[in-house]
C-alpha cells in the first residue's frame, strides 16, 4: 500500500510539472505570437507615415510586450505545483516587481519621445518649447515613478490607502511651507515658455534699474547692471511687475531720442541740419532706419526739438547718448544757437510800508 502510495503521489507530481511545462511553453508561444502579430503588423502600418514618431514607440514596446506576457505565464505556470502559499505568494510578487519596473522604463522612454515630437512642433508661443523640455521630463518622469511605486505597492498585496492619505498631508503642508518656492517655479515657467526677455537682452526694472540678462532660471533671473553688480530677482516678482525690454521686437536695433531746445526767434530749418550734423562718424549708430529731427513742442522757455537715431547694440546705449549730448551743445554754440534756460520775471507791485518807513529813517 505505501509503495503504491508513492508511485501514486509521484506520479501527480510528474504531472503538475507537466502541466508547468506546458503552461511555460505556451506562454512562451503567447509572447512570441504578441510580438510578431502586434508588433510587427503596426510596424508595417508605421511605415506608410510621414513620422518616425510611431517607428521609435513601436521599438520600445516590442520588448516589454514580450517580457509582460511570459512573466504572466510564468506566474500562472506556478498554480499547477503544489507550492506553499507564503513561497507563492514571494515568486508572484517578484515577477510582479519585474513587470513593474519594465513598464516603468517604458514609460520613462515614452515620455522623452512624446516630449521630443511635441517639443519640434510646439509655437514659439508653446509652454513647451525646447528650453522647458528638461522640466516637463522630470515632471513626467516623477509621475511614471510614483505610479511604478503605487503598482509595487498593489503587487506586495500593500494597501495603499494609509500612504496616500499620508502623502496628501505631506502634500499640504510642503505647499505652505514652500509656498514662495512654488510661486517662483510657476512664474520662472511662464516666463521660460512666454519669452518676455532672453539672455542678453537689455531689460529695465520698475525702479529704472538698467541691466542685461545674464541667467534665466527656474527660481529668478539674473541681471547685470553697467555697475558690473549682478542683481537676482525672484520670477514672482518679474511675474507681477512692468519689465521694459529693450531689445525686444524683430531685431536688436533700439531708438534713442536727444531731447534740447532751442530759443524762440530761431529758424527752425537752420535747428535742423545742426542737429542731423552731430552723428557723423559716431560708430554704432545705423543708417537704417535714417536718422530724424522732430519739433516736438512749444515749450516754456524754448522750442522743444529731438534728435532720433537706431543703434545697433543697446549696450552702447549710454556711451553713444553722451557722445551726443556732447557734439549738440557744441554744434549749438558754434552755429549761435541759444539753448535757453528757465526764466521768471519778479515784477513788484508795491513795497511794504515797513520797508518804505525803514529807509526813511
Amino acid at each position: 500500500m505505501q509503495e503504491f502510495l508513492t508511485q501514486y503521489e509521484d506520479f501527480f507530481a510528474s504531472y503538475r510539472i507537466l502541466g508547468c511545462a506546458r503552461i511555460v511553453l505556451a506562454s512562451l508561444v503567447a509572447a512570441w505570437l504578441a510580438e510578431v502579430v502586434i508588433c510587427r503588423s503596426l510596424a508595417a502600418a508605421a511605415r506608410k507615415t510621414e513620422t518616425d514618431l510611431d517607428d521609435r514607440l513601436i521599438a520600445t514596446l516590442r520588448r516589454p510586450i514580450f517580457l509582460s506576457v511570459l512573466f504572466y505565464g510564468l506566474s500562472w505556470s506556478l498554480n499547477p505545483l503544489d507550492l506553499p502559499l507564503r513561497a507563492l505568494w514571494a515568486v508572484h510578487g517578484v515577477l510582479k516587481t519585474i513587470i513593474v519596473f519594465i513598464w516603468a522604463g517604458v514609460g520613462f522612454n515614452v515620455a522623452s519621445l512624446f516630449l521630443e515630437a511635441l517639443t519640434g512642433r510646439s509655437e514659439t508661443s508653446s509652454i513647451l518649447q525646447q528650453r522647458t523640455l528638461p522640466l516637463f521630463s522630470m515632471l513626467l518622469k516623477g509621475l511614471t515613478f510614483g505610479m511604478a511605486v503605487y503598482f509595487l505597492f498593489l503587487a506586495w498585496d500593500i494597501d495603499v490607502t494609509a500612504w496616500l492619505a499620508s502623502a496628501g498631508i505631506i502634500g499640504l503642508a510642503v505647499g505652505f511651507a514652500a509656498q514662495d518656492t512654488l510661486s517662483n517655479l510657476f512664474a520662472g515657467i511662464f516666463i521660460i515658455a512666454d519669452a518676455p526677455y532672453k539672455i542678453d537682452d537689455y531689460i529695465v526694472l520698475d525702479d529704472g534699474t538698467r541691466g542685461r540678462v545674464t541667467r534665466i532660471g527656474i527660481r529668478s533671473t539674473r541681471v547685470l547692471t553697467l555697475d558690473d553688480v549682478e542683481i537676482t530677482i525672484p520670477n514672482s516678482v518679474i511675474g507681477g511687475s512692468k519689465i521694459i525690454n529693450e531689445a525686444g521686437g524683430p531685431s536688436l536695433k533700439q531708438r534713442v531720442a536727444v531731447a534740447v531746445d532751442a530759443a524762440y526767434g530761431v529758424d527752425i530749418d537752420e535747428v535742423r541740419p545742426v542737429l542731423l550734423g552731430c552723428i557723423k562718424g559716431i560708430s554704432g549708430i545705423c543708417t537704417s532706419p535714417a536718422p530724424a529731427t522732430r519739433f516736438r513742442a512749444f515749450g516754456a522757455s524754448g522750442l522743444a526739438f529731438e534728435l532720433l537715431v537706431w543703434i545697433a547694440d543697446p549696450s552702447q546705449r549710454d556711451i553713444i547718448l553722451d557722445v551726443l549730448h556732447e557734439r549738440v551743445y557744441r554744434a549749438f554754440n558754434e552755429a549761435n544757437l541759444e539753448i535757453p534756460f528757465s526764466k521768471h520775471d519778479l515784477y513788484l507791485k508795491e513795497t511794504p510800508a515797513s520797508a518804505d518807513s525803514g529807509n526813511d529813517t
